[in-house]
């Protein structure tokens, strides 16, 4: 069973690769060229994501995109237990993003060169390192583009449904005015377990809350454990 498995792996990221050799000019042309052009950057990137998923037998249910206004842009957040999150978020996200990146990502070949045109690597472990992200977000944000943010800040793989929230996103969201929609991904982690190089075919769903938006009575701990309790609600009520 181990080896159907390291030969199924073997065979998808071969396919990973290989589709983002065939989609990277494509992908990052448009992005180079204008914010705007942008959009179409992402059609690419779903391609792509499309294409690899199908012919490896990754599923996806997604529910709740009625709550996404495409002309509003959001600060997302979302749970993280696995790296398969990072193909899932532009299939699931029906707008243009940038996302905060974890600095070892980069580190991936093509796939860190690809995607450090939508993403600002941040170093978890240093303070500065995510001070300094927040003016670039606030930029993306100014521009109309939506932002994604795992709030826990690192993968979750304890017994808990959430890790403690990293409260980066919520100040911003009280400082811009922007709303928070919260998604919950729930299956990544059976695809792609931490702690392993194994992946497994699969079906992950993804559901979208109504946004919530700040108010000037909001303080950043209230906004955070709003958000967080019904980021909470969502994977309870569908796992």
């Amino acid at each position: 069973m181990k080896i159907l498995q390291v030969i199924f792996t073997i065979y998808s990221l071969v396919i990973f690769a290989v589709l983002m050799l065939v989609f990277a000019l494509f992908i990052i042309i448009p992005v180079l060229i204008s914010d705007r052009a942008g959009n179409l950057s992402f059609f690419f990137i779903r391609l792509w994501a499309r294409i690899w998923s199908g012919l490896s037998g990754f599923r996806f249910e997604i529910r709740g995109k009625e709550y996404i206004n495409p002309n509003q842009p959001y600060i997302y957040i979302f749970n993280h237990r696995s790296f398969f999150d990072a193909p899932i978020i532009p299939l699931a996200i029906p707008q243009q993003v940038r996302a905060l990146g974890k600095k070892e990502l980069s580190k991936i070949p093509i796939f860190g060169w690809v995607v450090a045109k939508f993403a600002i690597w941040v170093d978890r472990d240093n303070p500065e390192s995510r001070k300094e992200s927040i003016p670039k977000l606030i930029k993306f944000l100014q521009k109309g583009i939506s932002i994604v943010v795992a709030p826990e800040g690192t993968r979750n793989n304890s017994e808990n449904v959430l890790l403690p929230f990293r409260k980066g996103a919520f100040r911003l969201s009280i400082e811009t005015d922007i709303p928070i929609l919260p998604f919950a991904i729930i299956g990544a982690d059976t695809i792609h377990k931490r702690g392993s190089f194994l992946l497994s075919p699969g079906k992950v769903k993804v559901y979208f809350s109504k946004p919530i938006y700040p108010t000037d009575q909001n303080s950043i701990d209230e906004l955070t454990e709003k958000c967080r309790n019904r980021l909470e609600a969502i994977i309870l009520s569908h796992e």
